[in-house]
C-alpha cells in the first residue's frame, strides 16, 4: 500500500467510532468537514482540516500538521514535525490505514478528555486537474 496511497486526499469524514466501527455522533469538526491530506512519494505529509464555514464545530476551528509518512509492519505513521497543536510537534503517531479503491481509511485510537477514543478519518482520493483521477 506505501505507494498507493501517493498523491492527494479530500476528507469525506471524520468521527468517534464505537468498537464496531459506527459513527458516534458529530466528530470533532463537525457533521460536514473539510479536509486535505498530502503523501508525497519521497515521504512528506501535510494535513489540513476544518469545519465547514458555514457550520460551527464543537471542536477547534482547524486541525493541521506536517512532517514525514512511513509504512511499518503494515501502519502508517505520521512523524510531525509542525503542527497547530505545540504539544505534537516532534512525536510520532501511527494509524491503521486500509485502501480500497480510491477510499482511504485512517484509524487510531487517541485520548480526548483523558480517555481513549477511536477516530476515524475517510478520505476520498482527489482528481487531478482535468478530471482525471
Amino acid at each position: 500500500m506505501t505507494q498507493d496511497i501517493v498523491g492527494v486526499w479530500h476528507l469525506e469524514t471524520f468521527h468517534d467510532v464505537d468498537d464496531s466501527g459506527r459513527p458516534m455522533g458529530e466528530g470533532p469538526l463537525g457533521p460536514d468537514p473539510s479536509g486535505l491530506l498530502i503523501y508525497t512519494p519521497d515521504g512528506h505529509v501535510s494535513v489540513s482540516m476544518m469545519p465547514a464555514a458555514s457550520t460551527p464545530a464543537p471542536g477547534p476551528s482547524y486541525m493541521g500538521y506536517a512532517g514525514e509518512w512511513r509504512m511499518r509492519d503494515g501502519v502508517l505513521v505520521h512523524h510531525i514535525r509542525i503542527s497547530s497543536r505545540a504539544d505534537w510537534v516532534g512525536i510520532e503517531q501511527s494509524r491503521l490505514a486500509t485502501l480500497d479503491g480510491d477510499v482511504l481509511t485512517v484509524s487510531a485510537t487517541r485520548e480526548v478528555d483523558a480517555r481513549p477514543r477511536r477516530r476515524q478519518l475517510v478520505w476520498r482520493r482527489a482528481a487531478r486537474p482535468g478530471g482525471a483521477r
